[in-house]
């Protein structure tokens, strides 16, 4: 959909939190109709068919098929919350949903400067879309009043880490992205509908 553009790119139309999107911080990507080369995505045309919407949660159809095994795997980002994130979103109105992923897209920005070692940037990316925002609010004050700031930044990355793995712990969330099984080469993957 050529000049397909939304007012609300923190959450894609599908209901990616492209905010909190590795890709998209990292600057390779301006996030669900943000710009060109990033609309090759079938829900695309499908908000076409369906009168631009712009998340799929305003289709009267929603959660259509197109949901049906979106959820399975993840991407560069996770899908496991698509679906509930979004009827969060349709819930609590599109500015305070805003608002919250603002405030998580801050949070995550600060993880990214002061506490990654290198190797922290998915796993807080995940920890912050899949954790509840008081949850994170709570691991956030364990990390500030209870890492050294004189630890090396090996050190506060892995005391950061273990807090938000305790409380996803708690929650009962895996924080790893949940990859596709390749097939043999040469193999179509066989469809499981």
């Amino acid at each position: 959909m050529k000049n397909y553009g939304r007012f609300y790119p923190y959450l894609s139309l599908c209901g990616l939190n492209c905010s909190l999107c590795t890709m998209h911080l990292s600057g390779y990507c301006p996030g669900c109709g943000g710009g060109e080369g990033n609309q090759p995505c079938s829900f695309f045309k499908c908000a076409g068919e369906h009168g631009s919407v712009e998340f799929c949660y305003m289709c009267e159809s929603y959660p259509c098929e197109k949901y049906d095994h979106a959820t399975e795997f993840d991407s560069f980002i996770t899908h496991q919350n698509m679906i509930q994130d979004s009827v969060k979103a349709r819930q609590i109105g599109k500015e305070a949903y805003k608002a919250e992923q603002e405030e998580k897209a801050e949070i995550l920005k600060v993880l990214l400067d002061n506490y990654n070692d290198g190797r922290r940037k998915t796993f807080y990316s995940i920890a912050v879309n899949l954790l509840e925002l008081q949850d994170i609010r709570e691991v956030m004050e364990h990390i500030k009043t209870e890492i050294n700031p004189e630890n090396t930044g090996k050190e506060k990355a892995a005391a950061a880490a273990g807090y938000f793995q305790a409380a996803a712990d708690r929650k009962g969330v895996v924080l790893k992205l949940r990859k596709k099984p390749s097939t043999p080469s040469g193999q179509k993957q066989k469809d499981t509908e």
